[in-house]
């Protein structure tokens, strides 16, 4: 039965589903946001590394002058689009921690 004012109620809500509470390191959750902000770059930067130290000597290994080669690269308008798309889904993804919406959360 509903009470007066009150608005109606959908279906119960399985654990699953029940949004779970921010995983919290910090008293401040701002500083637990920025800081997932700090560790997602930290991450992504890390593997762009590691993958940009493999390709390098792969060319190496195959006598291209990497250096050069990198220093002088114009990408094309269509390559300079997909660069501008790609940058925005990670500013976007980069950005998620703020918005306190974590995919790592505390207990139910």
């Amino acid at each position: 039965m509903q009470s007066a004012g009150s608005a109606p109620r959908g279906p119960a809500m399985t654990a699953a589903e029940r949004p779970r509470p921010e995983q919290t390191f910090f008293n401040d959750p701002a500083l637990d946001r920025a800081f997932g902000v700090v560790m997602t770059l930290a991450s992504e930067v890390y593997v762009l590394r590691d993958r940009q130290r493999a390709l390098e000597r792969v060319l190496e290994a195959k006598g291209v002058a990497v250096t050069a080669e990198l220093d002088g690269y114009q990408p094309s308008a269509e390559e300079r689009q997909q660069i501008e798309a790609d940058r925005d889904a990670f500013v976007r993804h980069l950005l998620e921690n703020l918005l306190g919406e974590q995919k790592s959360r505390g207990p139910l």
